[in-house]
Order: structure tokens, then sequence, then C-alpha cells
């Protein structure tokens, strides 16, 4: 724990005879990204934990908000955005937008925050002399702003989401083949709910300053895996059929930029014949076993 992770009161009221002690008001939480994968489930459960809760959104009105939600439109990007949604604001929920390191952490420390959760990556090293791929580099720039900031800062790092295989989708609608590359790419897919309660942990909790948490699922299974398991949670005989690296990058590079997939491709080649690596962080923090993909794909199963 940090210095900055507790105040040091002025002084102490005491509750005279016949008088009730008053319940501690509880302090404002910005989620930043709150209409992502994970910033969704952490408003969420702010909102259920009774915690004042702002949120930070380029286009709100593109959302529907729970009543207790204070929308402040902006991005990270908009430093006059950015000093109003911090006004009052104890811990925040910080998705990483490259380049905004510098900014965001200013904003911070003008407004008195007193704790940063930042959604990291877990490409990031911290022994390498330079990261490997621009997913990566951004991430540890913002991790660098923020480790010289003087916050109580927290660091989550997700390795692959389960939401990724959301890109299947449009096949599991139309037949019971999904179709990519590598099909023995391994790799440990992460329930979001699992990280957002790790993140609200952080935010509303003592001890977690100055920690890395490295967030896993709880097995590695290959693309191949996922795509049986999807199969049996849906009650259908959906299968991976692999398809040429080279074709699969170009019909992906409509809609992921160039140097992200790079980093996609090179990730799912270094991964096969691999057993991804697996962490415990998420049951050290929430109290509960991570979350498997069978249990993910029950919980989006409408989706495919």
């Amino acid at each position: 724990m940090t210095n900055t992770d507790k105040l040091q009161p002025s002084h102490i009221d005491i509750p005279q005879a016949g008088q009730q002690a008053q319940p501690e008001e509880k302090a404002t939480i910005l989620v930043t990204g709150a209409t992502g994968n994970v910033g969704r489930h952490v408003l969420a459960l702010l909102v259920a934990g009774g915690h004042p809760v702002r949120a930070l959104s380029r286009a709100p009105q593109a959302a529907v908000w729970p009543a207790e939600v204070d929308v402040v439109a902006g991005d990270l990007a908009d430093p006059a955005a950015l000093d109003a949604a911090l006004t009052g604001v104890e811990a925040v929920f910080l998705f990483a937008a490259p380049g905004s390191g510098p900014a965001f952490v200013a904003a911070a420390q003008r407004a008195g925050v007193r704790r940063v959760v930042l959604l990291s990556s877990g490409g990031v090293d911290d022994d390498a002399p330079v990261q490997d791929g621009p997913i990566a580099a951004y991430h540890a720039e913002l991790e660098n702003a923020l480790r010289g900031s003087g916050l109580a800062w927290t660091f989550l790092r997700p390795d692959v989401f389960a939401a990724n295989t959301l890109m299947w989708a449009g096949q599991t609608k139309a037949g019971d083949v999904v179709r990519g590359a590598y099909a023995q790419a391994a790799a440990a897919p992460v329930h979001e709910a699992d990280i957002a309660a790790v993140a609200v942990a952080a935010l509303t909790q003592d001890g977690h300053a100055g920690q890395i948490y490295r967030l896993t699922g709880p097995e590695s299974l290959t693309h191949a895996d996922q795509a049986t398991i999807l199969g049996r949670a849906l009650d259908r005989p959906i299968h991976y059929a692999e398809l040429p690296a080279e074709a699969v990058r170009q019909m992906m590079s409509a809609h992921v930029p160039g140097p992200i997939l790079d980093d996609i491709f090179t990730t799912w080649a270094a991964s096969v014949g691999r057993l991804a690596p697996i962490t415990t962080d998420i049951e050290k923090v929430t109290g509960r076993p991570a979350r498997s993909y069978h249990h993910w794909v029950l919980d989006h199963a409408t989706s495919f």
C-alpha cells in the first residue's frame, strides 16, 4: 500500500451519548470506457454496491444509463471534459486510450484523485526494453505514466478475452463450422465479468495499490477446443476448420488495423503447441475461481 492509498484525517468526530454515528459517505468513482465489455460490468457492480458513479462517454446519447449514474460527455483526449468528469472523484477505472497517459495524470492530480485502476494488457512485459507490438507498447506507456504520478495505481493485465470469439458469431449463425487460422493456437480466455470484479475490488477496497494482476481464465484452450465447447454449450456440433493464415489475415484486414493484425497473428503463431499460462489472481482478489469459457458461452448464447 502506498501513502496515497489512505487519507489521514485531521480530526476524528466521536459521537456523544445519545447520538448515532453517521454512515461513512462513499466517494464518487469515475468509469471510463463504460459501455465496453469490461466497463459496463464495472458500472453495474458499482451501482449494485451503492457507490456514487460517474461515467465518461463520447456518445452518452447512444446508450441507456442506470438512473444512478452521472454521465459526462467527452473522452480522454478532451481536457475540459476530463476536468469536469474528475471533479470530486476519488477513484477511476481507466480504459487505456493510446497517448492519453500524460493528460489524464495531470487532470487526476489537479482533481485530487486517490487511486486509479488501469485496464492494461497481458502483453506488457516488465523485463523488455522495448515492448513487443503496438498493443503492449501503448498500455506500457500508460502504466509508466501512472507509475510516476504519485497516484495509487493498480494494473489489470488480462490475457485473451473470451469475448474475442464473438467474431465467430456470423459463422455460427450461418452453420456449424468456424473457419479461421491456427486451430491449435492456445489461450486461457477470461470472462469480462471476472475482470470487472477484480477492478471493483481494487476501486473500493484498500490493499491493492501498487499491485499488478495477471488475469486469465481457468484453462488453456485451443481455437479448436473453444469451438467444441461453444457447440456443446449451444447443443450443436460446432467444429473449427483451419484456413491458411494469410487468407484469414486478408479477410480480417478489412476491419483490423495492420499493426494490430500483425500483433494478433504473431501471438497466435507463437502459442501453437504450447499451454497458455494460468493464474489464480482472480480467485485471490475476489475469493472465487475464474469463470470457465463454457460459462462465458452460456452467458452470451444469444449472440451465436
